[in-house]
């Protein structure tokens, strides 16, 4: 059986996309040409062909997209596994209204694919809890996600 491909999100994908959540981001590192896999959580659907992700300025993930800008996003949602890829730039290079130096990338959405083996669902969502001041980890998350929407 074929595994589903879209050209932009579905809407339950969008739906879970509107909020600070994990996913893995793949990408080419720059210096091996190999595959590159990082962790993050600001992430955002713009709209069902854009999302927006933001990332420490200094991050290899934004000299890996600099040389080349094609991504992969892994999304756990809708019981299922999706890969979504697309072409990433650099929107903004610091993020205004917000303390840390990040910088916003945007993705194009070429393609989502259903990647769950076939005969399974995910019964359990990925979660995951910050370690560091809670207060100031809840703050700070809502300064990130309010910048990305508004840009």
């Amino acid at each position: 059986m074929a595994n589903q491909v879209e050209p932009k999100l579905i809407q339950p994908l969008f739906d879970e996309l509107q909020k600070e959540r994990f996913v893995t981001l793949a990408t080419v590192d720059y210096e091996t040409g190999g595959p590159n896999v990082s962790a993050i959580s600001w992430v955002l659907a713009k709209d069902e062909s854009t999302i927006y992700f933001a990332v420490d300025n200094r991050s290899r993930i934004l000299e890996n997209i600099n040389k080349n800008n094609k991504v992969v996003i892994n999304l756990i949602a809708n019981e299922s596994t999706y890969s979504i890829q697309g072409e990433a730039s650099l929107k903004e290079e610091r993020l205004p209204e917000v303390p840390l130096k990040l910088a916003l990338v945007e993705v194009a959405i070429t393609e989502v694919r259903d990647v769950m083996f076939y005969g399974s669902k995910i019964v359990t969502e990925v979660q995951y809890d910050k370690t560091y001041d809670k207060k100031a980890a809840e703050r700070l998350d809502n300064q990130v996600m309010e910048a990305m929407k508004k840009a």
